[in-house]
């Protein structure tokens, strides 16, 4: 991950966020995806790779896991070991370099929403499946390439057929865009996300040893405010996936 991707100068506004919004899509889709797909076994080992302010390591960890986390972010890793029981390991380092972790040491690596910030996924899907034992999985959770494609696509209206569309201007070409880190507030905080096409990933996994055996679609739980267009609105919510999930084993 490179400097740009650090989310280390927001990190209390971003702990904040995701321990008091309880609309947020990390609580009300993400997570209970998350380990439905796990199925957690008693005292599995599963690294949170871009664990940020530890959110999803403290709840594998309620299931039952042996949890550790890892961001590059020193300033979030520090909120993390603040916030959470001393039994989840944290350390502070880029998803490339797990030296600290043995090979064959983890049943599961997960990655949340945050393969879409790291500039060299080929390497760290190599450094997974070293640190991954025989038969373990790797579980990526991002924004839908397909439909989320950051300065690339936006939502459109039809007024004629009284529809919302996603409306798609690029997918294939790959691209590295600015983008804000909290729309509506400070312009001038900002972080780097990288667009790939859904091939880029199958390549890219298959390439450093993995199958992929499952692609899941989410989508957004809302529901639109009262009016003229909530109908169309909410339908085009639960037909346009916001989320893909992919599972891969070595």
């Amino acid at each position: 991950m490179t400097q740009d991707t650090s989310w280390g100068g927001v990190a209390g506004w971003y702990h904040r966020f995701l321990e008091r919004e309880e609309g947020a899509y990390q609580k009300t889709v993400i997570l209970p995806n998350l380990v439905r797909l796990l199925d957690i076994k008693r005292n599995e080992m599963i690294v949170d790779l871009g664990c940020g302010q530890g959110f999803f390591a403290r709840e594998l960890y309620k299931k039952g896991a042996r949890a550790a986390g890892v961001d590059v972010s020193k300033e979030l890793i520090g909120l993390a070991r603040q916030h959470s029981p001393k039994e989840i390991q944290f350390y502070a380092a880029p998803a490339h370099k797990l030296d600290f972790l043995k090979d064959g040491s983890a049943d599961a690596v997960v990655m949340v929403l945050a393969v879409q910030n790291i500039e060299n996924p080929g390497e760290v899907f190599a450094e997974c499946r070293r640190v991954l034992t025989r038969g373990g999985r790797l579980l990526l959770v991002t924004t839908h390439p397909a439909f989320r494609v950051p300065h690339g696509s936006e939502w459109g209206w039809d007024a004629a057929k009284k529809i919302q569309y996603r409306r798609v201007d690029q997918y294939l070409s790959e691209s590295k865009v600015k983008i804000q880190m909290r729309p509506g507030e400070n312009p001038k905080e900002h972080t780097i996300t990288f667009h790939r096409p859904l091939q880029f990933y199958f390549k890219a996994l298959g390439k450093n040893g993995f199958r992929v055996r499952r692609l899941e679609e989410w989508i957004s739980d809302r529901t639109s405010q009262p009016g003229p267009r909530a109908k169309a609105e909410t339908l085009a919510r639960h037909e346009i996936p916001l989320f893909m999930a992919l599972e891969a084993t070595t």
